[in-house]
């Protein structure tokens, strides 16, 4: 079985809410186009002035994402 990774954008400041709700949708349209095999994207809003977006890839993808998309971060996912 293939690892899960969770690639994440760090969104700072007064807006970053916002601005993690609007990436999401902008990982989600990359998943249509590519024809991807993810289901698990969000955003979470760590405090007022910190908000990050994710999406969950296993190995097998993890490269062509990070490389197209040039998250911030990884971390194992942990269902």
């Amino acid at each position: 079985m293939s690892r899960k990774i969770k690639l994440i954008w760090d969104f700072r400041g007064p807006a970053s809410e916002k601005t993690a709700q609007h990436h999401e949708i902008h990982l989600k349209e990359y998943i249509a186009i590519e024809k991807l095999p993810i289901t698990i994207t969000g955003f979470e809003i760590l405090n007022e002035m910190h908000a990050i977006a994710y999406m969950v890839v296993t190995d097998e993808n993890m490269i062509q994402v990070r490389d197209a998309l040039k998250p911030h971060r990884g971390e194992l996912f942990q269902e």
